[in-house]
């Protein structure tokens, strides 16, 4: 049986891929850019194989299942992109590509088993959680389960933090400088609450008020990495009706959330909402970026210099061109020094939904990252993304490099309460 993609049921977004494909001349400058390429050397598993796989795929030369293998090794960093002189917008072709073969992919049983739970549990905090602590009362069968099963429990923590819920409001310190609206988040808000809420005390230590929406959910990120771009564009259009306008941002701690909610103009591509989509997208802002720009107002410091490693999110640098901000806010405390890991923000193999869909490629990415954090003899991490400090610290902690590893504006927050008040 023949499984191919009928394009004409998805013009706009079909031609925006043809438009992505046609861009790339094959020069080969990706490769090094392109973390599963330089694990497993092979063309396919480069962005410039993928791309002529998939064009081969849109053309009928070859079956969805031929290409399928490859497609999904792909992380979707998007390090490509940043590496491309021709500016193939290879995250659009990917995006796109996935949700077009949605339907025609040939999925084996645990397959089925890891996206089900995927989707119906990582988008809705409380499943989620009842998820993390069913998980931890399999760990004494865990040899026993399918690798992919067991891969899922090793990323679990050994307990969940509690947390106040988040007001719908936390007001600025002094004057007010700026008006924001917060994305909570998913899984985020389950494994690191605190990420919230020093977001919110940083902010108002910088003069921004902040409304946390009431009804606000998923971002459709998650969904959308996965290519099911319809319950995405649902979980949008909600966030759309409980979102206020009169925000000079929409403000999200966490690099895969903004880097989706930006992409939302081709999520929406021709759909009638499209304009709506745009006004919110353009709101939208990583707090590193909002700080930087509405001019931070540093603290005092700590008590001793501290030697940072900063970890670039994918999704931050890549996909949202974000490098400088939060190295100039974490570099504007008195006593910070902030140390590069010179690997090209190489993906550390978290990537989503990625360390649960390929746990070994995954493993091999997060090794690479440990061990690229311990030469630096930094003595704290720090990052912007709830998926890369999951991964990175459970790496570090079996090669033996257990670090502190810290969102950044947690560390800017602790900064923040070892000032003295008046």
């Amino acid at each position: 049986m023949q499984h191919n993609i009928d394009t004409s049921q998805h013009g706009a977004h079909a031609k925006s891929m043809v438009n992505a494909i046609g861009a790339c001349v094959h020069c080969g400058l990706c490769l090094s850019a392109c973390p599963t390429y330089q694990i497993l050397g092979e063309e396919m598993d480069s962005p410039r194989g993928r791309i002529y796989l998939m064009k081969a795929v849109l053309e009928g030369r070859i079956d969805v299942i031929d290409a399928q293998p490859y497609i999904d090794r792909c992380l979707g960093c998007v390090g490509c992109v940043t590496a491309c002189p021709s500016g193939v917008q290879y995250g659009e072709l990917l995006m796109g590509y996935r949700a077009l073969s949605a339907n025609e992919r040939q999925n084996s049983f645990m397959d089925t088993v890891s996206r089900k739970l995927i989707v119906e549990t990582l988008p809705y905090p409380n499943r989620f959680r009842r998820a993390v602590q069913t998980g931890r009362a399999c760990r004494p069968i865990q040899r026993a389960l399918p690798p992919t099963l067991s891969a899922m429990l090793d990323l679990l923590p050994d307990s969940l933090p509690t947390s106040e819920p988040l007001p719908t409001f936390y007001p600025a310190i002094g004057e007010r400088r700026a008006r924001v609206a917060l994305l909570a988040g998913c899984v985020q808000r389950v494994l690191s609450p605190d990420i919230n809420w020093a977001t919110l005390r940083v902010l108002a230590e910088n003069g921004v008020e902040t409304v946390i929406p009431n009804g606000q959910g998923c971002c459709g990120s998650i969904l959308m990495h996965i290519g099911d771009n319809e319950d995405a564009l649902q979980m949008a259009r909600n966030n759309f009706s409980v979102f206020p306008d009169d925000v000079d941002a929409i403000i999200t701690n966490a690099a895969g959330c903004g880097s989706g909610m930006r992409e939302y103009s081709y999520l929406f591509e021709n759909e009638p909402d499209e304009q709506q989509a745009l006004a919110f997208s353009a709101k939208v802002k990583d707090i590193t970026v909002f700080l930087d720009e509405l001019g931070f107002v540093p603290p005092l410091g700590f008590e001793k210099p501290v030697k940072i490693a900063y970890h670039d999110a994918c999704h931050l640098l890549h996909a949202q061109a974000v490098h400088a901000a939060p190295r100039n806010l974490l570099s504007s405390i008195p006593g910070v020094s902030v140390v590069e890991l010179n690997d090209g923000g190489l993906c550390c193999g978290s990537a989503g939904t990625y360390n649960l869909e390929q746990p070994d490629i995954a493993e091999q990415l997060g090794q690479r990252k440990a061990q690229q954090i311990a030469d630096t003899e930094a003595e704290v991490v720090v990052t912007g993304n709830i998926g890369c400090l999951t991964q990175m610290q459970t790496h570090l902690g079996k090669n033996g490099h257990a670090l502190p590893i810290y969102h950044t504006i947690n560390l800017l927050d602790q900064a923040y309460r070892l000032m003295p008040r008046p």
